[in-house]
């Protein structure tokens, strides 16, 4: 078995003082860090993903609903769409970048891109090969362990399309917090309804 980690979405977007903070995303980024600095070698792979809006059409509103259209947020080249600074420092060299042209929830409908650049819709669409997906079969990945920003949105999603993929799915939820606690309550039981294992404490479990 041969398993990657995928972090998911921990951008100063999503974490407080952000466009779309969530309460404890400072924390849980912290705590992610200091996750891969003492786990991270278990891995045969490292994956971040981020929210990297150029023109995502009615995802991005002035009068948001917030289920289906948001304020602007993840834009993609500024300081808030970056990495948080506890996961950049971690150095890790595989990146997925979703959501340029499109609304993206999961990981899996990203592309890799390891730049900070701001790409067209030309640039996007000739790497539309490079997917999280070809990224893990390229290492031989049979399962996934999932973390991140927010738990009831990009982790939830990112870790049913794993699973529907046939990837051996695991999330720490621990490592992940919701927009709302009973956002989150919903998306555990949709994914525990899935077979994904969802994981509690702070330890790793190999």
């Amino acid at each position: 078995m041969k398993r990657a980690l995928l972090v998911v979405d921990v951008q100063p977007t999503f974490c407080e003082g952000g466009e779309l903070g969530v309460e404890g995303g400072n924390a849980v980024a912290e705590a992610i860090g200091t996750f891969v600095q003492q786990y991270g070698d278990q891995y045969a792979l490292i994956v971040t993903t981020q929210d990297w809006h150029i023109e995502p059409g009615p995802h991005w509103s002035e009068q948001p609903d917030y289920v289906d259209t948001w304020p602007v947020h993840g834009k993609a080249g500024t300081p808030n769409a970056q990495l948080h600074p506890a996961i950049a420092a971690l150095g890790l060299d595989h990146h997925i970048k979703k959501g340029q042209y499109c609304a993206a929830y999961s990981g899996f409908e990203g592309i890799e891109d390891n730049t900070d650049d701001v790409p067209t819709r030309e640039q996007v669409q000739a790497h539309a090969s490079q997917t999280l997906e070809q990224l893990l079969r390229d290492h031989d990945i049979t399962s996934v362990d999932i973390m991140g920003i927010a738990l009831s949105h990009c982790v939830r999603d990112t870790a049913l399309d794993a699973q529907r993929l046939g990837f051996e799915t695991r999330v720490y939820t621990d490592l992940s917090v919701p927009v709302s606690v009973e956002l989150g309550e919903q998306a555990v039981q949709r994914m525990a309804q899935s077979g994904i294992t969802l994981l509690e404490g702070d330890e790793y479990v190999d």
